[in-house]
């Protein structure tokens, strides 16, 4: 019989939502999120377990990244090298932990983004915290085995940390429609606020903020925002706001030089090269003269950045102005996202510490049960043996009349003598009434005869003592919620004692930085464009000097004053906005720069049709003209905006922009198309309209003929224009209408 095909019909959208759901949820807490006991992700807390199985302990050699990067995919993270490498460098990284847990050894990446070496060259290994407070109690059943992926290996659901490590080293993570971001705290300042939870379950957040004071991030800085603090760490959502700390330092001939000694958490990497460019174009655009030099003297002890000022330079006023220009004042966006009890949940401090308490009374629970059954076991095993030590010569009697092992063993355990040789009657009498436990009567046959050697049977009773007092502890302990409480705080201050570091970042209420800028001193100025586009700006008086070469070597040449803006009107409808101030100021024989590098015109793209200052244009009229001869006016005043690009006309299909003038009513206009016909008209004829409006027909054309130039006529002025060696005298054309087809000349 053949077999069946079964189709299931299924909504498709259903079918794709359920999917999208099942991965959504796989990477937010498989992946992405830390679990709020451990504050681990999986591939952190497998590489770290897959270390610890590896033997790779704080007191041992390195390893190499390479073989512990493995080891973990093979085992426990299928998920790619990149992944789990980049995982590790992270958790070697003094400047992105409270707390490091993996000891790295080689190049590990720098505070200032470089990247880690490949993980062929690279070692590490544990740190000595990590293997005491994350790692421990592994083999007491402290937490659930779970199978791996291929079920070929078992791993930790969760490790036995006994600390808040998801507020001592924060996270971040990007999972789907939502992410996590977690400041790092001070780790004896975390310990502290346990204790004072465990002491006091009902403590509230503005409390539990006099003991963790807020963030201490590695890099150190300045939380500037104390006050919003305790809303932040109430709901778990908010914005910390972080300064560098800047020092002023004398130097010689009466000047001063900021040094910035710690930067905001959030600049580390890339950021900080994008910091020193940021300041570097305050300097070049002339936002501060102050500035004479910057370098970046950082180095393994620590942060450096020097800004050398003038002398009489503001420092006050300086470092208010980098806290406000640059990423020297930034904020840290807090979401305290983590996955609780499976699912992504966001909690205050308060609940996190609250969440992690009641880990440690599981764990504590777990290892003290398992240690009580071991104990029990041992005293059960010590007093058999005990009890054996006074009936020794019985048991060796019983040993050398049985056939076999087996026999000797149920006559200890049931006190059977049957088919056992004894030397008397009294012997078989006492032997039947002996009653050990199978434990017991294992242990007294695989003891070894030196144990009945005086000073071993002593020493044998002193460890009887110790476990009967070990079981009595580790009873209290299970029986009493005080008694674990007082067990998991002396375990916390000795952690606390051993590993808590002092705080580096500081929090307070810091006033907003004010920065007064510099007037700028208004004055007229030349803006040069050449034929390839560079542009740069120079006093009035220099162009005058230079006035034939300035004419002759640059395409346009432009009066304006230096507050000013220019208008650039493009073949393509559009116009560009360039600030004055952000064009180079200074020599005649100055190169200047790309005009595309300081607006949105691109000059592969577009060609400049008319260019001028916007003091001069909003006063006036501007005349549009297209090739397909729409012509409008529109007031110069609507190009007065604060985008840097803005649509200047509507063009039609196939169009583009060939002419843009400032006309006044007096004035008349000259088309001439490519198959030169001639076209007056009066610019009091032409309609004026919005910038958004296409225009009206100016002239009309034969087939295939285009507009090729515009001419502005002011009242009594002459202009000539040569065609096939004869002039044509434009302010002697006829005044035509509009929409006509003009003359042949």
């Amino acid at each position: 019989m053949e077999n069946q095909e079964q189709i299931i019909r299924t909504d498709y959208a259903e079918l794709m939502q359920k999917s999208y759901i099942d991965y959504a949820m796989s990477v937010i807490v498989s992946r992405a999120l830390p679990d709020v006991r451990d504050g681990l992700k999986p591939v952190q807390r497998r590489t770290l377990y897959d270390m610890h199985e590896l033997g790779i302990r704080y007191d041992r050699p390195y390893r190499k990244c390479a073989r512990i990067v493995g080891d973990t995919m093979g085992k426990y993270h299928p998920h790619g090298d990149s992944s789990i490498y980049g995982a590790l460098v992270v958790l070697a990284q003094e400047f992105k932990n409270g707390m490091t847990l993996v000891d790295g050894h080689g190049n590990f990446g720098s505070i200032e983004g470089d990247g880690a070496a490949a993980m062929r060259y690279t070692e590490a290994r544990l740190q000595k915290i990590t293997q005491e407070v994350y790692l421990a109690d592994l083999d007491k059943n402290v937490v659930d085995f779970i199978p791996n992926f291929d079920a070929t290996e078992k791993e930790p659901s969760v490790l036995p940390v006994r600390v808040p490590n998801i507020l001592v080293n924060g996270a971040e993570g990007i999972a789907v429609g939502m992410a996590t971001s977690i400041p790092p705290h001070n780790f004896g300042e975390v310990i502290d606020g346990v204790i004072a939870y465990m002491k006091n379950p009902d403590i509230t957040t503005k409390e539990m903020l006099e003991i963790i004071q807020g963030p201490d991030f590695p890099t150190g800085g300045i939380v500037v925002n104390k006050d919003d603090l305790e809303q932040i760490y109430e709901t778990g959502n908010g914005r910390i706001k972080i300064r560098g700390k800047v020092e002023i330092e004398k130097a010689k001939g009466g000047r001063e030089r900021l040094v910035i000694t710690e930067i905001p958490y959030t600049m580390v990497g890339a950021n900080i090269g994008k910091f020193l460019n940021d300041v570097y174009a305050l300097v070049e655009t002339k936002k501060t003269t102050d500035i004479t030099d910057i370098s970046n003297q950082s180095s393994k002890e620590g942060i450096r950045i020097v800004l050398e000022l003038k002398k009489g330079a503001d420092a006050g006023n300086l470092c208010n102005m980098l806290y406000k220009k640059t990423r020297l004042e930034d904020t840290f966006g807090v979401n305290m996202l983590a996955v609780s009890k499976g699912k992504p949940e966001t909690m205050g401090l308060v609940e996190i510490i609250r969440q992690n308490v009641n880990f440690q009374y599981e764990l504590a629970t777990r290892k003290y049960r398992t240690l009580l059954e071991k104990a029990l076991e041992k005293r059960e095993v010590q007093e058999g043996l005990i009890k054996a030590c006074d009936v020794i010569d019985l048991i060796i009697e019983i040993l050398r009349g049985s056939k076999n092992i087996k026999q000797a063993k149920n006559c200890l355990i049931t006190g059977e003598t049957k088919d056992i040789r004894f030397k008397t009657k009294a012997s078989e009498k006492a032997a039947s009434l002996l009653r050990f436990t199978e434990r017991q009567a294992t242990a007294i046959l695989e003891m070894r005869l030196y144990k009945l050697i005086g000073l071993e049977i002593e020493a044998l009773m002193k460890e009887h003592e110790e476990t009967v007092k070990a079981i009595s502890f580790y009873e209290d302990v299970l029986g009493s919620r005080a008694s674990m409480a007082r067990v998991i705080i002396k375990e916390l201050k000795a952690f606390r004692k051993e590993y808590a570091k002092p705080r580096k970042t500081l929090v307070e209420n810091a006033a907003e930085a004010v920065y007064e800028e510099k007037k700028i001193e208004e004055m007229p100025v030349v803006v040069l464009m050449d034929r390839f586009g560079y542009v740069k700006t120079v006093d009035e008086a220099v162009y005058e000097r230079n006035k034939e070469a300035a004419d002759s070597e640059n395409r346009h040449v432009i009066f304006c004053m230096n507050t000013d803006k220019i208008c650039i009107f493009t073949n393509t409808g559009q116009m560009h906005l360039v600030k004055v101030l952000d064009m180079p100021y200074g020599k005649f024989r100055d190169k200047g720069v790309p005009i595309d590098n300081l607006s949105n015109y691109s000059s592969s793209e577009e060609d400049i049709v008319f260019i001028g200052g916007l003091g001069n244009i909003k006063e006036k009229k501007l005349l549009f003209v297209t090739k397909n001869a729409m012509i409008k006016l529109v007031e110069g005043g609507e190009f007065d905006v604060s985008k840097r690009t803005t649509a200047a006309t509507k063009l039609g299909e196939g169009d583009s922009l060939l002419s843009v003038s400032p006309v006044e009513e007096t004035d008349t206009m000259v088309m001439q198309s490519e198959k030169n016909m001639f076209l007056r008209i009066a610019v009091s004829e032409i309609p004026q309209k919005k910038k958004a409006a296409l225009g009206v027909r100016g002239m009309k054309l034969a087939a295939k003929d285009t507009l090729t130039d515009v001419f502005v006529i002011g009242e009594n002025e002459e202009k000539i224009v040569k065609i096939k060696d004869k002039d044509i005298y434009l302010n002697r054309l006829h005044v035509g209408s509009r929409d006509t087809k003009g003359v042949k000349k």
